[in-house]
């Protein structure tokens, strides 16, 4: 079942977050990586700058995760989370759908570049990979992440941005 998470829901979504990011140990650089990766402080700053969270509910259990936030003339897909346990089950997909239905901006995702498995994911469901220049501007533009982060990240697009030519200006 899909929802919109609720104030309650915050420990859950944080160990959503911390359990499925086990995934980048080894594939992202050592010095993006923290223990947790993110704590409940950041969770809370995320929540504040306008981050909404949709969850997928397994057996009474918040199975997965993500984020939806208006930026400007877009909407950014964020934190985008299945439990371990859980992975290929559907559950990304059925949540990136209900976030997708929810806003008619063009959207946005950023991840890590080596994070093959999830940028597959988006290719899957229509997303198309911005690079090079254009990935940096992009970033900049719409994220507030350190340059180290969009070093090693990539922007995926959706049909709604590419059919409206957008470049974020």
């Amino acid at each position: 079942m899909i929802c919109d998470c609720a104030d309650d829901d915050f420990e859950a979504i944080l160990e959503v977050i911390n359990d499925a990011a086990q995934a980048y140990r080894g594939v992202i650089p050592a010095d993006r990586l923290h223990d947790p990766y993110m704590t409940a402080a950041e969770l809370r700053r995320e929540i504040a700058a306008g981050i909404a969270f949709s969850g997928a509910d397994q057996a009474g259990q918040l199975a997965a995760v993500m984020g939806i936030q208006p930026v400007k003339d877009v909407t950014l897909i964020r934190h985008a989370y299945v439990r371990t346990a859980r992975q290929n089950t559907g559950l990304g997909g059925d949540l990136l759908g209900h976030l997708l239905a929810r806003t008619e901006r063009p959207v946005l995702i950023g991840t890590w570049a080596a994070a093959s498995w999830a940028i597959r994911f988006y290719e899957k469901h229509g997303f198309e990979v911005i690079e090079g220049v254009e990935k940096d501007r992009l970033l900049k533009h719409y994220w507030s992440i350190p340059d180290r982060q969009i070093e090693t990240s990539v922007v995926l697009a959706d049909e709604r941005w590419r059919a409206r030519g957008r470049t974020g200006e």
